[in-house]
């Protein structure tokens, strides 16, 4: 075999081996969360214990490996986030953000699915105080988000004008065709807030070497600066997580 055929035999190999990679990441249609069959669940974070609301049949899929990572890190840098403001991209069930909201004055939480929405507003509703009717009185809220909507996004920066100190994002880079909206959003969440130097907390979970180039080089083209956080990379279902804090250059 000549020296041309096996740079293809390579290349061939290379595509394979990216379909690959490709399949095996996690893409959940609606349907999935079409579901009513909720069950109280209790997750403990360190000090922290929390309840909340799943699919009884999809429990564990609903609250990702990188959730579990983040809401670590969050238990144990409490003083980090004490009396800010934060917005949840991709919120699940809620668990990130209705936990970040025991030590930030607001949280919002975001999704782009209506089904998933009413998880989430089942669990804000679990954790307001009954004297609470307000959707807003106890500093947690809802808001759908798709991804690159421009009108969504500054409809939400409409109703929180000072924008937010952190952008909070667990396990979320997980489809290819979505990485580019998603620092586009978290691109015009972080101007804002430039003056204060709004931070973008991200807990990655590693499941395919495309996707970990990818989330670099999109930061970079969108003028964000990423930064591992020490001693937070560790394995999480079977895969392996880190804490990133990007913030704008």
């Amino acid at each position: 075999m000549n020296e041309n055929g096996v740079v293809a035999l390579n290349k061939k190999e290379r595509e394979k081996e990216l379909q690959k990679e490709e399949d095996e990441i996690v893409c959940l249609d609606a349907s999935f969360f079409m579901n009513d069959d909720y069950q109280l669940t209790e997750f403990t974070f360190g000090s922290q214990n929390i309840q909340l609301f799943c699919l009884q049949s999809a429990s564990r899929q609903l609250v990702w490996p990188g959730a579990m990572l983040l809401n670590d890190y969050l238990s144990k840098h409490i003083e980090m986030f004490q009396g800010c403001t934060a917005i949840e991209l991709g919120s699940g069930v809620g668990i990130t953000g209705i936990l970040c909201r025991r030590f930030c004055n607001k949280v919002v939480l975001t999704d782009h699915n209506e089904e998933v929405l009413k998880i989430i507003k089942k669990n804000i509703e679990l954790h307001s105080c009954p004297e609470n009717i307000s959707p807003t009185s106890n500093g947690l809220v809802a808001e759908k988000l798709e991804w690159g909507n421009t009108d969504q996004i500054h409809e939400i920066l409409q109703k929180h004008p000072g924008g937010f100190d952190f952008v909070l994002g667990a396990d979320i880079c997980f489809q290819q065709s979505n990485i580019p909206l998603l620092f586009d959003t978290v691109r015009q969440l972080l101007q804002v807030n430039k003056g204060r130097k709004c931070k973008f907390i991200l807990a990655y979970v590693s499941r395919a070497k495309m996707m970990d180039s990818m989330i670099i080089s999109e930061a970079s083209k969108f003028q964000m600066q990423m930064k591992e956080v020490p001693k937070t990379k560790c394995i999480v279902g079977n895969h392996e997580g880190v804490i990133y804090e990007i913030t704008l250059k």
